[in-house]
């Protein structure tokens, strides 16, 4: 029945509380009655199954260790041995059944003979292991108590297994007589225990905050086994200071004694400031405290948090061997990471000079005190190393850093002979590393030079590494390194690293040694490739600078494709070349020879510029097309200009190129708007020419982007800085002006060829050119010869003026013969005499083989006889044909002559 609120009311209402509290008692007796029967009957079967194990237990091991098992498990029959042995020990025991098995839990015994041979029905598994196992089990003769016990042979292992088993009726008779009684009484009391025990579980309940028994019990069990079996040392320390709770960890690192519960902190013997620190209650993270000869961890707690009781909860955590662990570790991450650094400060150039400083620079920060590197001559030029004898193994010194003042060690630059004898001649010619743990016993490394080992140990170097550079199965040197400021020696675990560490420095300079032979190669048919004297010629003064880029900073090889020249022109003219072909190494630079010698071929036609940069992008797009993709040239810049002295004109066109520099007489410096064409390899695209007239001492300054762009500057910032670099000298030679603006531009180390030419313009004086107009009619002809032969005599060439009349006769009449006019004669005196006749006709005479019966047709041919040179110019209103003839043995003096008289 439910009272009020859903409560349920007491089955007993009781009106006075002392009746209330009798009839509680009442059941609480009857309740303790029943308990104690139960337990009665419990412990009645407890004893029995007790009484059931230990007899089972002894009867199997006394039968296991009996004289003669062994031999019976080990007879062709052992049933027949031990089954009447087993039986007549089975009734003397008074045990239910013995048997005897293999370790497959085959039986050889049983008191029911079919029962043998057959598997073993229990748990074997513990006893194979060499355990005893005792199971109740419900077996055909009833419940009954089995032990299982291993046979162990002379060699200790086991060979077979004995099980007895014993019924629990044979050893509880007599309290299952007294069952129902028991059961009865039980029963009397069932209801009682029933409310009493619900009374207890809702106070219990309420107690517990809702835990019920299984709760509890499962809550102690596992706080009872994580507290002992925790790695962690646990301690309680209540609010006065006294230890409530100590588990095992925490006895056996602080060494507590055996009674510790309840005393103070303060008397368990522990050191000061452990003692402190429990008493204190502060709380502490990860907080380390030597104990004895152990590093403790320390993490403390209040535990009067969220209303608990006042006191606090330590963990202790031994970090001994971890800190040793953690040691071994950083010393191996700190020398990964010395590898690891290595590989990024070592070789960071393809120069063999700069990877050895940078292996001597990092070895003495890093690893060693002082560092040297010796480099065989053979690998400081490029070439192959030639292998050490076993009578002179000699080095040069290439890098050393870290070493004081006078220390004795060789400086940089000086030949060292190593002798054989010494352990480092030795290490050199097996190419195995040395180490000297101890310099001041002077072992014999010593003799390589007595005083200067002398030197070394009194300024306090003590232990040295020395180890091959080794490449490819190649000694290419050796790198020492010294200890002096560390106390400790070098030892072998240093030597592994020492070894590892010049291992890779010698892969970084055996790369830079192929490289510098690849750049010497590069370099030098690049220098045979380019002009190696100026032509001579009188229209512009030139000078002239070329240097390749540094080892290491350009591509294979360094050395790029840029190239420059000066090409003689027909009319005292002369042309300008700079160039740039993209790439770098020894195929840009057979590239370049290649369109250095087009541009020659095709400055023979006596073409424009825009016309040379269109045949010159013709040829390279057709040896992109032969070469193919891997060895493609992908393009080339070139700028072109053509100057001509006699009328002071200049023509120029580029192709990808940056623009030159212009500077005129006054010292100003302006950029020549050269129209920018598509570099050539591109095809297609039609090419512009600038034309100017440039005053005599102008400079036309043409290079390549190398001088004016850089890895730090770009060309917009390398042009203005060229500029303010040139512009305000106007008496600068071009000598003067290359030097100049390298001072100024050059980088530290150049990453691109840089190619320099300056022109400084001059003009013909008007007195060494003289011109006529011819009218159309072939009675001119000789008037025309008449003039030319006064003014030859007037330039001291009377020699030369046969020659001259015939070949202007001769080319003046093809003229009015063949072209239209108006036709023009221009005599030029320079460095040979020059003949031109220029129509309008853009039709070119050829030179033919006249027969012998020809009336006409020779005079072409006797052209080409009488003059050193002869051709054709094509020009935007016609051509020009013109004839060189030289001056050698003429005299050059004027001569005064009378021209009426002539």
């Amino acid at each position: 029945m439910a009272g009020r609120y859903g409560r349920p009311r007491s089955v007993l209402r009781m009106r006075t509380v002392a009746g209330q509290v009798f009839l509680l008692q009442v059941a609480i007796v009857v309740l303790l009655v029943a308990a104690a029967i139960a337990a009665l009957v419990l412990q009645s079967r407890a004893d029995g199954d007790r009484e059931a194990r230990n007899r089972s237990v002894a009867v199997a091991e006394a039968f296991a260790n009996a004289p003669g098992i062994e031999t019976a498990l080990k007879s062709a029959d052992p049933t027949l041995v031990l089954q009447p042995r087993t039986e007549a020990a089975r009734k003397r025991s008074e045990v239910d059944f013995i048997v005897v098995m293999n370790t497959q839990g085959i039986r050889y015994t049983h008191p029911i003979p079919n029962r043998i041979g057959k598997k073993f029905v229990g748990t074997i598994k513990p006893a194979l292991a060499g355990g005893v196992v005792t199971e109740r089990i419900t077996g055909t003769i009833g419940p009954l108590v089995q032990a299982v016990v291993p046979v162990f042979g002379r060699n200790g292992k086991v060979i077979g297994l004995v099980s007895a088993g014993i019924t629990v009726k044979r050893v509880s008779g007599v309290v299952d007589n007294q069952f129902p009684l028991l059961f009865g009484a039980a029963a009397g009391v069932l209801l009682v225990a029933t409310g009493g025990t619900a009374l207890v579980s809702r106070r219990l309940r309420r107690q517990t905050h809702g835990l019920g028994p299984a709760e509890m019990t499962r809550m102690y069990e596992h706080h009872d086994a994580v507290l002992h079996a925790v790695r962690e040392g646990v301690i309680i320390v209540g609010g006065d200071g006294r230890l409530l709770l100590a588990n095992d960890e925490a006895r056996r690192l602080l060494d507590l004694p055996s009674e510790v519960e309840g005393r103070p902190v303060a008397e368990l013997g522990l050191d000061p400031a452990t003692a402190h620190l429990l008493a204190s209650g502060r709380v502490v993270t990860d907080e380390v405290h030597p104990v004895g000869d152990r590093l403790l961890a320390v993490n403390q707690r209040s535990t009067d948090q969220a209303g608990g009781p006042p006191g606090s909860v330590t963990t202790l955590r031994d970090t001994t061997e971890l800190r040793a662990l953690t040691g071994r570790a950083d010393v191996a991450r700190g020398r990964l990471k010395l590898l690891y650094d290595a590989g990024t400060e070592i070789g960071t150039t393809l120069d063999v000079v700069r990877t050895c400083e940078e292996l001597a620079e990092f070895g003495a920060a890093r690893f060693a005190d002082i560092v040297t590197v010796d480099l065989a001559e053979d690998v400081l030029i490029g070439e192959e190393p030639t292998a050490p004898t076993n009578v002179i193994v000699e080095m040069r010194r290439t890098a050393l850093s870290g070493a004081p003042a006078e220390s004795g060690l060789y400086p940089v630059g000086r030949l060292i002979r190593f002798e054989p004898a010494t352990a480092l001649g030795a290490s050199l010619l097996s190419g195995q590393a040395a180490l000297e743990a101890d310099l001041t016993a002077f072992t014999g490394w010593h003799l390589q030079s007595p005083d200067r080992a002398r030197k070394i140990v009194q300024h306090g170097i003590h232990s040295r590494i020395a180890v091959p550079l080794r490449a490819r199965g190649v000694i290419l040197g050796v790198a020492i390194f010294w200890r002096s400021n560390v106390p400790e020696p070098f030892e072998d675990e240093d030597l592994s690293v020492a070894e590892e560490l010049v291992a890779r420095a010698a892969v970084s300079i055996d790369n830079a040694r192929r490289y510098t032979r690849e750049h010497t190669m590069a370099v030098t048919l690049q220098r045979s490739l380019l002009p190696r004297a100026l032509p001579e010629q009188n229209a512009v003064e030139a000078a002239y600078r070329y240097l390749p880029a540094q080892a290491g900073r350009g591509g294979l090889g360094g050395v790029g494709g840029d190239w420059f020249d000066i090409i003689p022109l027909p009319g005292a003219r002369v042309a300008l070349v700079v160039g740039d072909v993209v790439g770098h190494g020894l195929h840009a630079a057979a590239t370049m020879g290649r369109l250095r010698t087009a541009v020659h071929n095709f400055a023979n036609l006596d073409l424009p510029p825009d016309e040379i940069l269109w045949h010159l992008d013709e040829l390279v797009t057709r040896i992109d097309q032969d070469e193919g993709a891997e060895g493609s040239v992908t393009g080339a810049t070139c700028l072109y200009a053509i100057y001509d002295p006699a009328s002071g004109s200049c023509t120029m066109a580029r192709a990808g190129h940056v623009q030159p520099m212009l500077l005129r007489p006054d010292g100003t410096a302006e950029i020549a708007d050269v129209p920018g064409g598509p570099p050539l390899g591109l095809g297609g695209l039609p090419f512009e020419t600038w034309q100017q007239q440039l005053p005599e001492a102008s400079r036309l300054v043409l290079f390549t982007d190398g001088l004016v762009e850089d890895r730090n500057r770009d060309l917009d910032e390398g042009m203005a800085l060229l500029s303010r670099t040139l512009s305000d000298h106007p008496g600068r030679t071009p000598e003067e002006t290359c030097e100049a603006a390298l001072s100024a531009l050059l980088p530290e180390r150049p990453s691109d060829d840089i190619a320099l030419l300056v022109a400084r313009t001059q003009v013909l004086d008007t007195a060494h050119v003289a011109e006529w107009d011819v009218p159309p009619d072939p009675s001119a002809v000789a008037h025309i010869r008449a003039t030319a032969v006064r003014k030859l005599i007037e330039w001291g060439l009377a020699d030369a003026a046969f020659t001259a009349e015939l070949i202007l006769s001769e080319l003046v009449t093809n003229s009015i013969r063949y072209a239209a006019g108006p036709i023009r004669v221009r005599l030029i005196r320079d460095t040979s005499l020059i003949c031109e006749v220029s129509d309008r006709s853009s039709t070119s005479p050829h030179l033919r083989q006249a027969a012998t019966t020809d009336e006409g047709g020779r005079g072409l041919f006797l052209v080409a006889q009488l003059a050193e040179r002869w051709g054709t110019r094509y020009t935007t209103s016609g051509k020009v044909i013109w004839t060189e003839q030289a001056l050698t043995g003429i005299d050059l003096v004027a001569v005064d002559v009378d021209l009426d008289d002539a």
